[in-house]
């Protein structure tokens, strides 16, 4: 049941959930300021795609595990009537070489890898000297009543949404793997529940 669960259910409701309003506003403050070769962890779903700006990117590439996710991206990206190369792949062993991209990019792909810190290596280890990694991801709240909630829904939360994870840090562990965050904004999303609704996003450089 959960590898039919995993494999109908879960991509529309990633597709969904990761597509409404709140969310799209969130990705719309980092992904525009993407430039030059572009990588994107976590790329299935195409909710992106209509957000890169043109004139500053020469090219997108993006990675995602699930190949329910891969149709979506491919299809959305059609839509869009742009060129992207989207790999099966995951985040921790990205196949591609050291100094890669200008520009790394992910949004609400940390919550749900396996490995959150190497894969944050794997982007550092990509992105070119003088690069950016872009983030907007959602994860542990700052206050104590809604990190309580986080706490006792992830269990659950974890098995029905594809691995998300609630209470991962963001900001701190992407400092962590060596980062310097030089802009970052944060906050509760809109019309969410508290315990699914902090978000922390930026850029971050070597």
């Amino acid at each position: 049941m959960t590898g039919l669960w995993d494999k109908y259910v879960v991509p529309r409701m990633i597709g969904f959930c990761c597509s409404q309003p709140p969310v799209m506003e969130r990705r719309a403050l980092v992904v525009p300021r993407a430039s030059g070769r572009v990588l994107e962890l976590g790329a299935g779903g195409g909710a992106n795609f209509a957000l890169y700006d043109p004139a500053k990117v020469t090219s997108v590439e993006g990675v995602d595990p699930s190949p329910e996710l891969l149709d979506r991206a491919r299809a959305a990206a059609k839509a869009e009537g742009i060129v992207f190369d989207i790999k099966g792949g995951i985040a921790e062993d990205l196949p591609f070489a050291d100094d890669s991209f200008d520009t790394v990019l992910a949004t609400f792909t940390l919550c749900s890898v396996q490995d959150q810190a190497r894969s944050l290596a794997e982007a550092r280890r990509v992105l070119k000297p003088g690069g950016q990694f872009l983030f907007c991801e959602h994860g542990a709240a700052p206050d104590p009543k809604a990190a309580k909630w986080q706490r006792r829904i992830e269990p659950l939360w974890k098995r029905i949404a594809g691995g998300c994870h609630l209470t991962r840090p963001v900001t701190s562990a992407i400092e962590a793997a060596g980062f310097t965050v030089a802009d970052k904004g944060e906050g509760y999303m809109e019309k969410s529940p508290r315990w699914a609704g902090w978000v922390e996003w930026g850029e971050a450089r070597i």
